[in-house]
């Protein structure tokens, strides 16, 4: 009888001492592959594992239950993982729960379904949120304008916006590129697209899907741009009704005055903009600091704000990162003036070197959004018929990491932010 207690007790010591609980490690020093480790985590939320981010501990890492087949993946993809017992996972929460720790732990609920706005024939590289989608292995659908205005953003819960230019002055390639055949041929399939959609003018086509993807988010939907996408969608909102296109664009004049009609109330983060009407300017307003910028390559970063992880869950969450300091990067629109920010905005990363916003968020509705200003966070300055980054070279990016937060963002238990 006393050898069976005494059997039994092993056999509970064995199953309590066995690993229960998988750690994907997020700081500088233990993680080889940042940008896998949210592919991993999307991969078990798809095959309805339970997961955690813990925020703010070692980087933001994620918590994940101990299966052969994550760690088989984990290995497979190249990700740094650490095997917990139920006790090192109960002392890692308990210390994250402490009030003196700005540290917390926030349930990934389900895969969101991701849909990224792109038009047929782009490549992977031309937008940098798609190549680094592939890259971590997280699917995502190309939806276009056919989509949009068939009302199937329904089907989605996080959309992101290509480096589109919703005001139909063709991305402004106007002054560089007006003789090139990839330019003319671009203009043509958006006019011969506006027309199948029963538009006159693409400026009166894209102004009605940028008020889809507005009612997509106000509805309750999150939308993450970059580069030209985040002010063009703006202009575009702000110029309803306004003809703000010259001849070159859409065939007619622009109308007069046409600054003086804008409606900034209709906008999502941006105000009292002043457009530039130069067709030839690469530019489309004064929102974009690209042109006052006079930093050099090697002085050009960013710093994220820090936030209360307990208090300011969500900013916690899009802010996670292995540094506070984060290269800069160019692009159509780099950043953002500061003055041309609504005050119920939140600024997320800022360059004080240039005074200038790179990283913002707000709320529209039921919904939220994030402007990132630039390109590619690996690419200093992309010009067109650049090569494409290679990610194999750069799995540890934090100007990438950010896009990623922004994928894995919708997962969350939300809480209600309190500042």
């Amino acid at each position: 009888m006393l050898k069976r207690i005494i059997y039994t007790f092993v056999i509970l010591l064995s199953f309590s001492a066995k690993a229960s609980f998988i750690l994907l490690p997020m700081d500088e020093t233990t993680q080889q592959n940042h940008l896998k480790a949210y592919g991993i985590t999307y991969w078990c939320l798809d095959k309805n594992y339970k997961a955690s981010w813990l925020l703010n501990y070692r980087g933001g890492s994620f918590l994940l239950p101990d299966a052969p087949e994550i760690r088989r993946e984990c290995q497979i993809r190249g990700v740094s993982f650490e095997i917990l017992s139920d006790s090192e996972e109960t002392k890692i929460l308990e210390d994250i729960s402490s009030p003196s720790q700005n540290m917390e732990t926030v349930i990934l609920e389900k895969a969101p379904k991701i849909a990224v706005y792109t038009p047929e024939g782009k490549q992977p590289w031309d937008d940098a949120v798609t190549m680094v989608l592939t890259y971590a292995e997280i699917p995502f659908t190309p939806i276009y304008d056919e989509e949009v205005l068939s009302d199937q953003l329904l089907l989605y819960d996080w959309l992101h916006l290509h480096h589109e230019d919703f005001t139909g002055q063709y991305g402004k390639f106007f002054g560089a590129y007006r003789n090139a055949p990839w330019y003319i041929e671009q203009k043509k399939e958006a006019e011969i697209l506006a027309a199948k959609l029963g538009y006159p003018k693409v400026s009166q086509e894209k102004v009605a899907v940028a008020k889809k993807i507005r009612d997509f988010v106000i509805g309750g939907g999150f939308m993450f741009a970059m580069c030209s996408a985040t002010d063009s969608f703006d202009i575009a909102l702000a110029a309803d009704g306004v003809d703000i296109c010259e001849t070159m664009f859409d065939g007619d004049a622009s109308d007069a005055n046409f600054q003086s009609k804008m409606n900034y109330g209709s906008t999502f983060a941006f105000k009292d903009f002043i457009l530039e009407r130069r067709p030839e300017q690469y530019e489309f307003s004064d929102i974009d600091m690209t042109l006052k910028r006079r930093i050099p390559m090697e002085k050009d970063y960013f710093t994220l704000m820090e936030f209360s992880a307990k208090w300011d869950p969500i900013p916690s969450m899009l802010c996670q990162n292995h540094t506070q300091l984060v290269k800069g990067f160019m692009g159509q629109t780099t950043s953002f003036d500061p003055s041309l920010i609504k005050s119920n905005v939140l600024v997320m990363g800022t360059c004080e070197l240039n005074g200038e916003v790179r990283y913002l968020h707000g709320e529209k509705g039921k919904g939220m959004y994030t402007f990132y200003g630039g390109h590619d966070p690996e690419d200093f300055q992309h010009q067109v018929g650049d090569p494409p980054t290679v990610l194999d070279l750069h799995p540890n990016s934090p100007g990438y990491r950010l896009i990623l937060n922004n994928v894995l963002f919708p997962a969350a238990r939300k809480k209600k932010q309190k500042t």
